[in-house]
């Protein structure tokens, strides 16, 4: 990502009166209209846009103040806003990809460079200083984050205290990016920064994985706060498989229970329960226990819980038993 002059672009020295902007603005916007330039179109809307970016930053005081304090920190500023993009596109927001920062300009989200997105677009959104800064009576930015649950968490709910990672405005620059007339020294003239709050959740019982839970107001400053909403991640389980509502879980079991049929203690989320296995039980078949799976958010009751039977052959046997075996196994085979 290259530097922008945007003085240079416009011809005008970095005193310039807002007028003379203006005039010169105009007076370039005429000159290199692709309309204007026929034959070479191409070279004049790339110039045209240019100049069109370079107005949309000038032409603006909260925006022009800005870029006039970026100065040589420019880059320690991109550094820090790619930091945060990395963060959101972590969290699964759809955001703009700036690409390798010491690579060429490209354009951006905005259809300008991706220098003016970086530090000026509000994703290709004229802003004015009331709303960058997210005060007024402009409604606050809706953030979101993930949050890691247990398998646990989700099937008990109820209220989880939390530490969360959000993006948030930046609290001595109030999102501008300058301070003081220089670049914010808290946020690098970002406007944002990367912050670790405490937060209260209800949990609902059964919540499944990439759910939302919604924390009213607990987003972006502003008048209104927007919203924070936290994109469930559940960890695996060593016990248990879930699958939708049902739970799923392996029992090791003896093979004369398989075969002689028996009573075995299962666990299950809500604590063990006994299991009838019938007589001649093949390996690996799966039982079901009815309403012994996750908690269903929304239509009330329960998922079931299956549990596949795994047959544990006895180790080290004695001569008795071996001749025992042996025994069986001949009448298994009809020798005697």
């Amino acid at each position: 990502m290259n530097y922008k002059n945007y003085y240079d672009i416009l011809g005008v020295p970095k005193n310039a009166a807002e007028k003379d902007i203006k005039s010169a603005y105009r007076k370039l916007a005429r000159k290199w209209h692709p309309d204007a330039n026929p034959q070479n179109a191409r070279a004049a809307e790339e110039k045209f846009k240019d100049i069109q970016e370079a107005y949309e930053v000038l032409g603006d005081p909260e925006k022009r103040k800005k870029y006039n304090v970026l100065g040589s920190n420019w880059q320690q500023a991109a550094h820090q806003a790619e930091q945060q993009r990395r963060y959101r596109s972590a969290q699964g927001e759809t955001v703009f990809d700036f690409g390798d920062l010491g690579g060429s300009s490209a354009e951006g989200a905005s259809g300008f460079s991706d220098f003016f997105d970086m530090f000026f677009s509000g994703i290709g959104r004229r802003q004015t200083a009331q709303q960058t800064a997210g005060f007024g009576h402009q409604r606050g930015q809706d953030l979101e984050t993930t949050i890691e649950l247990g398998l646990r968490d989700a099937y008990d709910g109820g209220k989880k205290s939390v530490s969360l990672q959000v993006e948030d405005v930046c609290p001595r620059c109030r999102g501008t990016g300058t301070l003081n007339n220089a670049l914010c020294p808290h946020c690098h003239g970002t406007g944002r920064l990367l912050t670790t709050r405490k937060f209260d959740v209800s949990i609902p019982k059964g919540v499944r994985e990439g759910q939302r839970i919604r924390l009213a107001g607990q987003g972006g400053a502003g008048s209104p706060n927007g919203d924070l909403f936290l994109i469930v991640k559940l960890n695996d389980d060593p016990t248990y498989k879930r699958k939708g509502d049902d739970l799923y879980v392996d029992l090791p079991v003896n093979i004369y229970d398989l075969v002689l049929g028996g009573e075995v203690r299962v666990p299950t989320m809500a604590g063990q329960v006994t299991m009838t296995i019938p007589p001649g039980t093949q390996n690996n078949r799966t039982l079901r226990l009815s309403g012994k799976g996750m908690p269903r958010v929304r239509n009330g009751g329960s998922g079931d819980q299956y549990v596949r039977l795994v047959g544990q052959l006895p180790q080290e046997l004695s001569e008795k038993e071996k001749k025992l075996y042996k025994e069986l196994a001949a009448l298994r085979n009809g020798k005697s």
